[in-house]
């Protein structure tokens, strides 16, 4: 699977599972320890997070990391 389409996977879930448990942007990157400029560009699919910081969002979320990675590779 391309670059593109795992950043786009990992965004769309991520807003996904933030907008399911009805918390804004800045709210999860408070909590997250980001800035909400960062993670709009995560949720747009425009950087590529580092393993930790998608650690720290599945745990912020209470999540498991297969949820943000739910693709076919």
């Amino acid at each position: 699977m391309e670059k593109d389409k795992i950043l786009a996977v990992v965004a769309d879930n991520i807003r996904l599972e933030r907008l399911r448990k009805k918390i804004t942007q800045e709210k999860l990157a408070e909590l997250s320890g980001i800035t909400q400029k960062y993670l709009n560009l995560i949720e747009k699919g425009k950087v590529n997070p580092t393993i930790l910081v998608v650690i720290n969002l599945c745990k912020t979320l209470d999540i498991d990391l297969n949820t943000i990675y739910d693709c076919d590779l």
